[in-house]
């Protein structure tokens, strides 16, 4: 009983050249699977004694019972058959292996994917050489999501899920989302002109991102707004145009980080205590709402962006 010789050996070839599969470990791959094809054909004839054996020469398999030959008439078929389907498999395995090694390099980078079906709950993106997940606690809230829409997503983790199958996590509310795009949008951060010291997030609400420049004559928030805005509205436009970005000049002084971290509000004055880290901030009664910003979005962010809690007090403009 003889495998087609010349599938065989192309095939063979091809999964160990090309494929970079070892040539033993798919001998001995498709020796086990035609050895259970045969127990499954002949399940009365089972006993440990039974071997299957592949000729490396020509692709010939038998089946012995320790050194007697009990190949059945026929059953080259069905040796074939599984051969070739245990060499695609192989081929799959390897070609699975290499697509997570290449996105294991790209966790927290960015990639444009375009969603291939959406079941409620997960989205599915093809982002080029493999599908990834966009799970719900990574979508962006009150965002849209259907089938051919193109999303940028950050490369989060690559993990298993509880069926052991490889899965590569993408996200749209993840900081390091807004860090790769201002990357990608402007030189002065990508050449290390400019640094982004810190970003914190309300996804889909607000973002505030703090920005330094240690060279002279560098606007590191100029950098990043652009000209009429083009930049920040190109980033803006990217997580759906909802999400107000709030570029401040990062300081080493506190007051005059907190004040810009609170921005659009202007601050009358502020007040730390350094051991306790809170900022009692005294705001105009007409500043109060920006201070403080829809459901506290603003001060909240604020706050986790300078790491202090910030108690806002207001006073009316008449008062001395």
């Amino acid at each position: 009983m003889t495998i087609l010789k010349s599938e065989f050996t192309l095939a063979l070839n091809q999964v160990a050249t090309e494929r970079g599969i070892s040539i033993e470990d798919v001998i001995s791959s498709i020796e086990a699977a035609v050895l259970a094809a045969y127990h499954k054909e002949y399940p009365e004839k089972i006993n440990d004694d039974l071997k299957a054996k592949i000729n490396r020469e020509n692709g010939e398999t038998k089946i012995f019972e320790g050194t007697k030959d009990i190949t059945p008439p026929g059953f080259g078929r069905i040796a074939a058959q599984t051969a070739k389907q245990v060499i695609l498999q192989k081929i799959r395995e390897v070609e699975k292996k290499t697509v997570i090694s290449h996105y294991m390099g790209q966790i927290g980078s960015v990639v444009r994917g375009r969603i291939i079906r959406y079941d409620g709950y997960n989205a599915f993106l093809d982002i080029g050489k493999a599908e990834a997940i966009l799970p719900k606690e990574e979508q962006i809230r009150n965002e849209h999501y259907e089938v051919n829409i193109s999303l940028m997503v950050l490369i989060k983790e690559i993990n298993d899920d509880k069926f052991g199958n490889t899965r590569i996590i993408v996200s749209r509310t993840d900081s390091r989302l807004i860090e790769e795009l201002f990357k990608r949008e402007v030189p002065e951060i990508a050449n290390g002109t400019v640094e982004i010291k810190a970003v914190v997030r309300s996804p889909g609400e607000r973002t505030k991102l703090a920005v330094y420049s240690s060279q002279g004559g560098v606007d590191p928030v100029g950098a990043c707004v652009g000209q009429k805005g083009l930049r920040v509205q190109t980033v803006t436009d990217e997580l759906g145009g909802m999400e107000k970005i709030d570029i401040i000049q990062w300081n080493d002084d506190p007051l005059l980080y907190l004040a810009a971290a609170l921005s659009p509000a202007k601050i009358t004055s502020t007040e730390l205590n350094e051991k306790t880290k809170i900022a009692k901030v005294t705001v105009d009664e007409k500043q109060a709402p920006l201070a403080i910003g829809k459901g506290g979005v603003n001060v909240n962010l604020a706050s986790r962006l300078t790491n202090y809690t910030i108690d806002i007090v207001q006073i009316n403009a008449n008062e001395t």
